[in-house]
């Protein structure tokens, strides 16, 4: 009796904790400063930016300005309690063991394979989407085929070295970058010439002459859910601290830095494309950069604008293999073979398996090539405003916690507890706004369906921990 006690203790001890081991299962720290700098900037720039802009400036027009610093300020916080969160122990793989740790096993399981889940979904959509965009110049490839090619070359890139995955990623986020400040300098010299346009001058009037509100304000909760999902991925730079060279310096100077990207590439881009032309000309279907850039007469502006949201995606594709492998490897029972490190210190099982899964999405579109991802993709998304309200609960907890004060406590959360339960108030609004808007209320129940089934999953498996 007392030895399978023992025995069902240590088994317990061994899910609940996996990255607290002794022996040689520590990662390589082979991410430089600019690695994790420019990860953190890639993962608040995507084709939410290039594609989604139209869409959120149709709903709000100019005041669209102002949701995007309101929703930043609160993504600023999390990732905050998320970095006071990853400065307490530097070796955690994934913030999924913080959870674990302050809100209990359970909440962690929901959590860790609900974001597990997430991410081979979302990897999926973007598998499906580099093929598709892939099409604009091959139009007579299927997508499945570039879809293979783009995930062997990313699955190779990630098995290498953690190295070569941070250099990959750098490159990515500078192609965004690039695109986002040609952008901006358009709408400098454009303004300051008074260049006129098919639509009318280039002015900073546009912001405002024909109204800062669009359609009288009814839109602006539904922009809110837009603006918030162009943050998705966010959080990825954590997922990095375990990888990082100096990371007590390398990850507060690139979450401090978050805000004034979201300043400089979110706002300043809406600036400048709203100030070339009145925010009215606009359509909410295309890419309001492709607008702009064949506006001013660069004819060849879709296919470069193609080849930016081509790289955004294969850039979170990227991600997804790095952060779901880690993942899996957070997740799984040290006895596991997912739970073990290669030569290289890097997680080899799990990024395989996790890869495997994502290219059912080019099996997927081989059978079915249209609208395989849409409605699951959807889900998991909805399903990342419970995941970052979860963290900030688990921030909380910790700052109520006898570990609190074992802490030197550099890197601090500001205005805790009350930008705490700010963050998790706004978040908790994001929902409701889900739940009632017609284009995402089915697939923000369904998102709570799947937590439903999570937790009465979570319970089974306690439950057969302590037989």
């Amino acid at each position: 009796m007392c030895t399978n006690q023992k025995l069902n203790s240590e088994s317990e001890a061994q899910f609940m904790s996996t990255q607290n081991e002794s022996g040689p299962q520590e990662f390589e720290r082979g991410l430089s400063g600019r690695h994790v700098e420019m990860i953190a900037l890639g993962g608040t720039i995507g084709t939410g930016l290039f594609l989604g802009a139209g869409k959120s400036i149709s709903a709000a027009g100019p005041s669209i300005l102002l949701i995007y610093i309101i929703t930043g300020i609160f993504m600023f916080w999390m990732m905050r309690a998320l970095g006071e969160l990853l400065l307490t122990d530097t070796n955690e793989p994934t913030f999924v063991g913080f959870i674990e740790k302050y809100l209990g096993l359970r909440t962690g399981f929901v959590i860790g394979w609900t974001y597990w889940l997430g991410w081979i979904t979302i990897a999926m959509a973007e598998l499906t989407a580099v093929g598709t965009y892939m099409k604009y110049w091959f139009p007579n490839i299927p997508v499945w085929i570039w879809a293979l090619v783009f995930l062997v070359a990313l699955y190779l890139i990630n098995i290498i070295a953690v190295g070569a995955f941070g250099e990959t990623e750098f490159w990515f986020s500078m192609i965004k970058i690039i695109a986002i400040l040609a952008m901006i300098a358009a709408g400098v010299i454009m303004v300051l010439t008074h260049t006129r346009t098919s639509a009318g001058v280039a002015s900073l009037s546009n912001l405002w002459k024909y109204g800062f509100v669009a359609h009288h304000g009814h839109q602006l909760l539904a922009a809110f859910q837009i603006v918030f999902f162009a943050f998705l991925g966010i959080e990825f730079v954590g997922i990095t601290a375990a990888e990082a060279k100096n990371p007590e310096k390398v990850i507060p100077k690139a979450i401090n830095s978050i805000i004034v990207r979201i300043l400089i590439f979110y706002v300043g881009a809406l600036i400048a494309i709203m100030s070339i032309q009145p925010w009215t000309h606009y359509s909410a279907n295309q890419s309001p950069f492709v607008q702009v850039f064949s506006g001013i007469g660069i004819t060849a502006a879709a296919g470069i604008i193609n080849f930016v949201v081509l790289t955004a995606a294969a850039s979170s594709l990227n991600s997804s293999l790095f952060t779901t492998g880690r993942m899996l490897y957070s997740l799984t029972p040290a006895t596991s073979r997912f739970h073990t490190l290669n030569h290289h210190k890097l997680p080899f099982n799990a990024i395989s398996i996790s890869a495997l899964l994502i290219g059912f999405a080019a099996v997927i579109n081989y059978i079915s090539p249209d609208g395989a991802f849409e409605i699951i993709t959807s889900i998991a998304s909805a399903a990342f405003v419970v995941i970052y309200a979860v963290l900030v609960l688990a921030h909380l907890a910790y700052r109520k916690s006898a570990d609190y004060n074992k802490f030197e406590h550099k890197f601090t959360m500001p205005g805790a507890p009350y930008t705490d339960y700010a963050t998790i108030a706004f978040l908790v609004g994001i929902y409701i706004i889900l739940l009632t808007t017609a284009d995402t209320q089915l697939t923000a129940i369904l998102a709570l369906v799947w937590f439903a089934v999570m937790i009465l999953l979570s319970l089974r498996i306690k439950k057969d921990k302590n037989k």
